[in-house]
């Protein structure tokens, strides 16, 4: 434990990008992105980092994995944790305010209180998602944004998924009016964007079980899967179709419909997960037969601008062998069709491919094609064209992408320049606010 014996820290909105300016605090890590952040030294990061958390297994775990990058052979960080662990660990975070950062990755029914909090408080906030998982916290985190702004600070939300290479290259092809013409309308049936994503509770990283906290199969902590996963599709759909483009989620976007049903679990399923020995009491709520039944499986069907997007998010029990998490997507141009497919086929890496809509000149597709790939490899000189089965796949080797864990590091890295600059875009809030009203709303929806 530490002590409020330091000096309470100045101006939160004054960041000038010197080395050590930026002070995490790390508020209830349940999560392992909160400790994915601080997998890699970070130049304006300070060495010190303050924890605030309750006793248990789950800051016991982000302890140790700091630790271990801590003392890791090759390219070992060398951070400082001070942790304060104890039941007010939120009024103590707020009362001493020992840094100027909040960092939030962990059970989500607390996090839009404590994003509200934290900001009201005079912190930044830099959250994992989901920022909000149903109707009462979205209408909080707007407040929280509306604070954040009244007091000169950035909220700001972990997107990873934008720092993808095979995101990044799609959207160029995407905002390429030669190439991909324009986004169509799509219809409810045949929309214009489609994402579907197949997900697996059980799973082993690095040969070994990732355990599970027991509040993750509760969808009042957790989040339904239309609540959770869902996010990252948004925001992309976001920013790859409507670049720099505010969105208002009053005026822009309309909720079509939304599903949700329950994948089952058994005891067994469920102890092998989260090393638990029976369902705790606030799931209980949730076992007929036996059987624990999670909400994690669901559909949303909305419009952006008028354009039809669907998303479909699947969560089972345990991939099948030999198998592993999947996703398709499909986004539709008046010129040409972009396919995202991650499966048993290709290795379960995400593979780009494009493919001429109807009506399109094959020898004009091909040729703004192939001068398309020209100019996005000035800045990614790996990638490579190649014809397959009437379309072509955008050839980007494995060894040139950065990986899931490293997009952590940048996220962190872009969102301190918004704290130097003070240039962060206002279509960020605008989308990101539209974004969880889409999954909140969708909720409800599905619970009616």
């Amino acid at each position: 434990m530490f002590s409020c014996t330091s000096k309470k820290s100045d101006d939160q909105s004054i960041f000038t990008g010197k080395e050590g300016e930026v002070r995490l605090v790390v508020l209830n890590p349940g999560h392992f992105h909160a400790s994915l952040l601080l997998k890699s030294n970070l130049a304006r990061v300070n060495d010190s980092v303050f924890v605030y958390a309750p006793e248990g297994t789950e800051l016991e775990q982000y302890l140790a994995t700091v630790e271990g990058f801590n003392t890791r052979t090759e390219n070992p960080t060398s951070w400082k944790e001070e942790v304060y662990e104890a039941p007010d660990f939120l009024e103590k975070m707020l009362a001493e305010k020992r840094g100027n950062v909040v960092v939030l990755a962990g059970n989500n029914r607390e996090k839009t209180n404590y994003i509200y909090q934290a900001v009201s408080a005079g912190y930044n906030v830099l959250s994992d998602k989901p920022m909000a998982i149903n109707k009462e916290d979205f209408q909080l985190l707007v407040k929280a944004y509306e604070n954040a702004e009244k007091n000169n600070l950035l909220l700001y939300d972990m997107m990873t998924e934008r720092f993808d290479d095979l995101h990044i290259i799609e959207k160029e092809l995407i905002n390429n009016k030669g190439l991909f013409g324009e986004l169509t309308a799509g219809t409810e049936d045949e929309p214009a964007v489609y994402m579907e994503s197949v997900h697996h509770f059980y799973k082993e990283v690095a040969g070994k079980p990732l355990i599970r906290p027991a509040w993750y199969y509760d969808v009042q902590q957790q989040g339904e899967g239309i609540a959770d996963v869902t996010t990252h599709y948004i925001d992309l759909v976001n920013w790859k179709c409507f670049p720099d483009q505010s969105i208002n989620y009053q005026t822009d976007v309309k909720i079509i419909n939304a599903s949700h049903w329950a994948t089952e679990l058994s005891l067994e399923d469920f102890s092998k997960s989260t090393h638990s020995e029976s369902f705790p009491s606030y799931l209980l709520k949730h076992v007929e037969n036996s059987k624990l039944k999670v909400n994690a499986n669901g559909t949303i069907n909305y419009q952006v601008k008028g354009k039809n997007i669907a998303l479909k998010v699947l969560w089972n029990y345990v991939a099948p062998q030999g198998g592993g998490d999947t996703f398709t997507s499909k986004i539709r141009g008046t010129k040409a069709i972009l396919s995202t497919v991650q499966d048993k086929q290709h290795d379960f890496i995400k593979q780009l491919y494009v493919e001429k809509a109807d009506g399109v000149n094959s020898d004009e597709f091909k040729s703004n094609l192939e001068r398309t790939i020209e100019n996005i490899k000035a800045k990614y000189p790996f990638i490579s064209l190649k014809e397959t089965g009437g379309r072509y796949q955008i050839v980007i080797p494995v060894e040139n992408r950065s990986n899931h864990e490293a997009h952590f590091g940048l996220v962190a890295e872009n969102y301190f320049d918004f704290l130097v600059n003070r240039n962060m875009p206002e279509w960020e809030k605008a989308n990101t606010l539209a974004k969880y009203f889409i999954t909140t709303t969708a909720v409800e929806m599905a619970n009616k």
